[in-house]
């Protein structure tokens, strides 16, 4: 598995929405996003934790190199 960078959630939503995630709503900080039955929510911050990414990542049920090459 690759080392997943620290990017921004604004990022992470790009990145989502190439995979094919589109954007529901989004409460405060949080943008919730959903691909079929898939869904996840992504945290509005400047800087996401390789954690909390590797988390939004596993809701989605996106492995880490489709979404390094989504970015």
């Amino acid at each position: 598995m690759p080392k997943l960078p620290r990017v921004s959630g604004a990022a992470i939503v790009r990145a989502l929405e190439r995979l094919g995630f589109e954007k529901l709503r989004q409460s405060g900080s949080h943008v919730i996003m959903r691909r079929g039955v898939k869904g996840c929510v992504v945290p509005m911050h400047d800087e996401v934790k390789t954690g909390t990414l590797a988390g939004v990542l596993r809701q989605a049920d996106v492995s880490a190199e489709e979404f390094i090459s989504a970015l």
